[in-house]
């Protein structure tokens, strides 16, 4: 009775990975446009008045509510309000794999055609301060450079070395971290943003016209 039980519940839809339920959740959409006739991928310059991150280029996006029904729904949500556009006249493409940066971080990226004539003349100057756009031409010709980052676990004082093998001999794991960088002058792209954006043009090489 228990194994049926069990298969029964394990066959239901599962988190994406253990912690998704009570992880920092934010959607990103990776936006397409026109720019005389030739596609361009999209970016945000963040308005240099924010408190976080002010400066960086991202994409359009951010943190999933309690209110959004799903990850589309909030990047749909997040892009109308950052871009001054109707997410009606958004044409999703589809997703790509959710980017998992840690146990309590996931960003959950979509690929969407946008109109961009009617983004210039209303964006949002409290979140954005500009917006440009790269050929993807341009980006599928380019080979960005990586530079990695080194992290040291430094537990709390209050760590229960006692009950572990070593004590405070313990030896961890150094993790590291890669960097990749877009440099478009007078832009440089780099971070989540660049991790994305390097995974989404790896699926557009393998099309067969590419």
């Amino acid at each position: 009775m228990f194994v049926n039980q069990l298969k029964k519940q394990l066959q239901q839809k599962q988190p994406l990975f253990i912690g998704e339920a009570t992880a920092f959740r934010s959607a990103v959409l990776v936006p397409l446009v026109q720019v005389e006739k030739e596609w361009h991928v999209l970016f945000e310059v963040r308005a240099f008045t924010m408190k976080q991150q002010p400066g960086d280029i991202s994409f359009p996006g951010g943190k999933i509510d309690q209110s959004d029904a799903s990850p589309l729904a909030a990047v749909l949500r997040e892009t109308e309000e950052e871009l001054g556009i109707h997410s009606q006249t958004i044409t999703i493409v589809g997703a790509l794999s959710p980017y998992i940066a840690s146990p309590s971080f996931v960003i959950y990226p979509f690929v969407g055609v946008v109109d961009y004539a009617q983004i210039m003349p209303g964006y949002n100057r409290e979140e954005v301060e500009t917006v440009f756009t790269i050929p993807l031409r341009w980006l599928l010709n380019y080979t960005p450079y990586r530079h990695t980052i080194s992290f040291q676990v430094q537990p709390a004082p209050d760590f229960p070395f006692e009950k572990i093998m070593n004590g405070e001999h313990y030896q961890w794991r150094t993790r590291e971290m890669e960097e990749w960088f877009y440099d478009y002058p007078p832009y440089t792209i780099w971070g989540l943003t660049a991790r994305i954006l390097k995974f989404f043009v790896a699926q557009v090489k393998q099309l067969p016209d590419c």
